[in-house]
């Protein structure tokens, strides 16, 4: 039997997490989505949290704060085992130059603490450019707002709820 993936059955058996922004936006708007708490290890990444859940690490998508030229931040989502093309990037949104924010300025524009952050009920509104090969994958694994803590979700709901924009930048890692 193969890998359940993000839509499929967590190893937790459904213990209890406490609302975050991210889960309070995606109820309020009735998205359905999965809970998959996992133990937390600083610097893991989406690599981390795949093999503790047993999900492909292409169908964890992580949550990234970059800004442009003119310091405008913005968030990227990205397959966990890929890394961002900035100047690919840069060239598809008409921007100059795009970069990772430090983690502090990431965590003042969304609102969430680095490790722990979600597109979903950021502090600040930003633009969304999603991995256009997201959208192609029936479900997805994406952090709820908090540090070991993913929602599995149908990668559509980031274009409906985000406004999230198709974009080809990834490189594999």
């Amino acid at each position: 039997m193969g890998d359940p993936g993000p839509g499929g059955v967590s190893k937790n058996k459904n213990p209890h997490v406490s609302e975050t922004p991210a889960t309070q936006l995606l109820r309020a708007n009735k998205v359905a989505f999965t809970e998959h708490p996992y133990e937390y290890l600083e610097h893991g990444g989406a690599q981390h949290s795949a093999a503790v859940l047993g999900f492909d690490p292409f169908t964890v998508v992580k949550t990234l704060v970059m800004q442009d030229q003119d310091a405008k931040p913005l968030i990227v989502l990205m397959h966990g085992n890929r890394t961002v093309s900035t100047k690919n990037l840069a060239r598809q949104i008409g921007a100059k130059s795009v970069e990772p924010c430090k983690p502090e300025v990431a965590q003042r524009h969304s609102g969430y603490t680095v490790g722990g952050t979600s597109p979903f009920g950021t502090r600040r509104q930003m633009p969304v450019y999603i991995e256009s090969t997201i959208l192609e994958l029936p479900r997805i694994a994406i952090n709820g707002g908090r540090r070991g803590y993913l929602v599995g979700i149908d990668p559509q709901v980031c274009v409906a709820l985000l406004g999230a924009t198709p974009v080809q930048c990834a490189l594999a890692e």
